[in-house]
């Protein structure tokens, strides 16, 4: 599933090729008919995310809500539309300019929503680290449901009501950056601990909007950082990995074997002997 910086990324990038254009809206699919109706011919007021929920606002306070989900993808084409760009697979939903095509497939959401509906389903969800000046995002809130909770912190990392955006990748990489048991229950967990979980985070996503690479590797992390400090093109050919699907293999730090186990329904992947804090 796409973690927040991809969807960030995404609402970037529509935000630049449709804002302020009033784009043909279809449902090639057929699915998406009588929702692609309401928007068709409106001006598209601003794209944004929030974790891994899209949002396009349209004038007339209709707005998309998107969650692409395990499959979904939503793809930006740059040549011109003049009405020939080939539908290839199951689009879900079509904007479409003289200047730019964007495709849906495979959503698990894709419906027309009202503000107030946005607001709702904002509510439900944690802070986002890549909106770490917004009210909203504010680590505190994250930080009284972890220490409510005696789920394992492995677990409330995933748990997009304590912080959104956040997927499998981001919390096996940064548990294991910060040494921290991925089972250590959220109420045992110290205060010092989150922020330092939080800090990261709101650190290395903006590198995951940069490079379209979750990098959590030091010297990679270095390498990106310097660049963008530097106003130089970003680039990162590669990516490795401290413990994500390195199961059986040797940790990068201590010799021992990288374990998994299934963790909120996803492979959960750590080192035994470096990851012993909490």
């Amino acid at each position: 599933m796409p973690e927040g910086h991809t969807l960030f990324a995404l609402a970037r990038d529509l935000d630049t090729a449709f804002r302020g254009t009033s784009p043909e809206v279809s449902s090639p699919q057929g699915k998406f008919a009588g929702g692609a109706a309401l928007l068709s011919g409106h001006e598209v007021v601003e794209a944004t995310s929030w974790g891994k929920h899209l949002f396009v606002e349209f004038a007339g306070d209709r707005v998309l809500w998107v969650h692409l989900g395990l499959i979904g993808t939503f793809t930006i084409d740059t040549t011109s539309y003049a009405g020939e760009l080939p539908v290839v697979g199951q689009v879900r939903c079509r904007f479409a300019t003289d200047d730019h095509v964007a495709d849906l497939r495979g959503p698990m959401v894709c419906d027309v929503v009202t503000p107030e509906k946005v607001d709702e389903v904002l509510a439900r969800l944690g802070p986002d680290p890549l909106r770490p000046a917004d009210p909203r995002s504010d680590p505190d809130l994250a930080w009284a449901r972890i220490q409510r909770s005696s789920k394992p912190i492995a677990e409330l990392l995933m748990d997009q009501a304590v912080l959104a955006g956040v997927g499998n990748v981001y919390r096996s990489e940064v548990l294991f950056r910060l040494r921290v048991h991925p089972f250590r229950p959220g109420n045992k967990l110290q205060r010092r601990t989150w922020r330092a979980i939080w800090a990261d985070l709101v650190a290395l996503l903006p590198l995951g909007v940069a490079t379209s690479k979750i990098v959590t590797v030091h010297e990679q992390v270095d390498e990106v950082a310097r660049a963008l400090e530097a106003g130089e093109e970003v680039r990162l050919t590669s990516r490795d990995s401290y413990v994500y699907k390195r199961q059986g293999e040797a940790c990068h730090v201590c010799g021992s074997r990288i374990r998994t186990q299934v963790v909120a329904g996803r492979n959960l992947f750590w080192c035994g002997n470096c990851q012993r804090r909490g």
